[in-house]
């Protein structure tokens, strides 16, 4: 079968290659552990080779990290507002070793904040080729180890912003005194909902004024400490829901749209029936989807093609 595209979603962990049929379809994928902060041997140009190996010669398209200050060449930011357009006229582009040329999808900056993301922008662009209905007027909602809050706007980017919320999960249940020789945890419910709704009751003084409640509830014996991860997680996302909500991310005009799926998924979900907002989902293939737009709109695939 004929390969019309190879893309690369090269982020900072892991690096996901699809292999595209003439209509855009997924042909065959691969997932490497060689992300940028976890490469091979022989750097990025072993890496690569190891995601293209035995695949036909085809267009090469890569988003994520790759094109970032410490991937295999930089590639400038775009200024919101910026739709699929203006970052398939803006891809960059370099030689690899075996003489191929690999174009680089930019990331986008917001200037107002300032804020950047590299890699969600293709996944926002596999939204907007997937779910029409965001176009005129949506946010995404991408969550992970960086949420990003993404506002749509006729077709375009035109803001958007990040909460640390994965990360900073990660860091209190294993580098602070909350999640200090705690028993492996557990999945508990009841305390996940604690959690959230001591983030919605905050008020202005926030979910940071209420942390250390884990220790001091599990020391009084009100939390047991193989469910403070799920107190700390329900706070966590709870609050970031709050700050959603205060600072104007989300209105009752505009629909909102989870990408991804899977237990992190299902528990914003969770916590966002707490607040009554109703998040739709989208399944968490919009990067590949996103990599095929984008290069259909850069004469990299046929346009007539349908992914």
């Amino acid at each position: 079968m004929t390969t019309a595209l190879i893309g690369l979603d090269w982020g900072s962990t892991q690096l996901r290659a699809y292999r595209y049929g003439e209509r855009g379809e997924v042909l065959d994928k691969r997932v490497l552990p060689h992300g940028i902060r976890h490469l091979p041997g022989g750097g990025f140009a072993e890496a690569f080779a190891q995601a293209v190996a035995g695949w036909p010669d085809a267009p090469l398209l890569a988003c994520g990290m790759i094109g970032s200050r410490n991937g295999w060449q930089e590639v400038p930011y775009l200024d919101t507002p910026t739709g699929i357009e203006r970052l398939a006229g803006a891809l960059g582009a370099m030689r690899t070793p075996d003489g191929r040329t690999l174009h680089l999808v930019p990331g986008l900056r917001d200037p107002g904040r300032p804020d950047v993301m590299r890699g969600e922008e293709t996944q926002v662009a596999g939204v907007l080729a997937r779910a029409p209905s965001a176009i005129h007027r949506g946010c995404l909602l991408l969550p992970g180890t960086h949420s990003k809050w993404v506002e749509l706007r006729d077709g375009a980017v035109t803001g958007f912003a990040t909460v640390m919320t994965g990360e900073l999960f990660g860091l209190l249940c294993r580098h602070s005194i909350l999640g200090a020789q705690l028993p492996p945890a557990q999945d508990d419910e009841r305390v996940f909902r604690r959690g959230v709704e001591t983030a919605r009751d905050s008020g202005a003084a926030g979910a940071l004024s209420r942390v250390f409640s884990a220790r001091t509830l599990m020391l009084d014996g009100l939390l047991p400490p193989a469910s403070v991860p799920d107190y700390l997680s329900g706070l966590l996302i709870g609050d970031e829901l709050r700050i959603a909500l205060a600072a104007g991310w989300i209105d009752p005009l505009t629909p909102i749209q989870m990408v991804g799926e899977g237990a992190l998924c299902e528990r914003y979900l969770r916590a966002a029936a707490l607040f009554g907002i109703d998040i739709a989902t989208t399944p968490d293939d919009t990067t590949a989807h996103g990599l095929w737009r984008i290069a259909v709109e850069a004469g990299l695939a046929s346009p007539l093609a349908t992914a």
